[in-house]
């Protein structure tokens, strides 16, 4: 029988908590593990109980959210952060996706978007609330128009695309090499040639980068 997504909720209203507890504790395959009230027993719970998802607010005391995120993905990198914000903007989103959140969810929108965001996270993948795909999306075309320049997608080869749909799904180069039957070194070599013909950095780029162009939602 497969365990149960083990979670650990991080906000510092007790009702938000109670909230969220009672929407997972629904779902037969979600076990909430513990509560933190702010910043500094976030990490701490964090490291203490290892849980598969850890949603996190933005604005926390003693240390803020965004520093917690920091903090946790550096101590435990296979962390899988939820951010659950009221801030729609993308400034927000690249900051948080900098520091290692794997999806970002509106307040507005948990009751009905936080199961599929948790399942999303939990199994590798991003997530975002679609007033922030769309925003990404609107932000992404607003560049191109301004700066003139031309979509890049289509200057990756068809394999490459295939690459780049599952590096922003999450899955590293080794679970690409099972699935596509290749070598570990032929999908790093892949991925190279898609960073830099698309001139993305880093994986928070990466993911930015397939949001806007609706490879992942």
């Amino acid at each position: 029988m497969t365990p149960p997504i083990s979670i650990l909720l991080a906000d510092d209203h007790r009702i938000v908590r109670q909230g969220l507890r009672r929407i997972l504790e629904e779902h037969s395959r979600m076990e909430v593990v513990g509560e933190a009230s702010d910043g500094r027993e976030a990490v701490q719970m964090a490291l203490d109980k290892e849980p598969d998802v850890i949603i996190m607010d933005v604005a926390m005391p003693h240390l803020g959210g965004m520093e917690a995120i920091r903090q946790i993905s550096k101590r435990l990198p296979a962390a899988k952060v939820l951010v659950l914000s009221m801030y729609s903007d993308e400034s927000y989103v690249v900051q948080m996706l900098e520091a290692g959140a794997k999806g970002y969810l509106l307040k507005d929108s948990a009751d009905t978007d936080l199961v599929e965001a948790v399942l999303a996270v939990s199994n590798g993948k991003s997530f975002f609330s679609p007033l922030i795909s769309k925003i990404l999306l609107d932000e992404y075309v607003r560049q191109v128009q301004e700066k003139g320049i031309s979509d890049r997608y289509e200057l990756l080869t068809e394999r490459e695309r295939e690459i780049l749909q599952l590096i922003a799904e999450g899955k590293t180069s080794r679970e690409i090499a099972e699935l596509l039957n290749l070598s570990t070194s032929t999908v790093d070599t892949h991925r190279g040639h898609i960073m830099e013909k698309l001139d993305l950095h880093n994986p928070y780029e990466v993911v930015l980068y397939a949001v806007r162009k609706g490879l992942i939602s």
